[in-house]
């Protein structure tokens, strides 16, 4: 039998550019999760990490009688370099 021009009609052509249209949309549409889902991070700020600085840990330290009042002293005066 002999075939004339492609065998595709209307809604055919229709049906295959709105599959072509959907899968690129979920490509890009997964690309961005993904770019979103790296991106987000630890929620961290980039600079100094939170928690306590050394002067609390010291004074906590203290607070608590690891370390008496020399000791404290001394270690305040080299954790800010003003040890002689």
């Amino acid at each position: 039998m002999m075939w004339w021009g492609n065998g595709m009609n209307f809604w055919g052509m229709l049906a295959m550019g709105g599959g072509t249209l959907l899968f690129w949309v979920v490509v890009i549409a997964a690309i961005l999760a993904l770019v979103g889902y790296l991106g987000r991070g630890t929620g961290r700020p980039l600079g100094r990490l939170a928690g306590p600085t050394p002067d609390q840990i010291l004074a906590e330290r203290f607070a608590r009688g690891e370390i008496d009042e020399k000791d404290y002293r001394e270690r305040l005066r080299v954790l800010h370099g003003t040890d002689q």
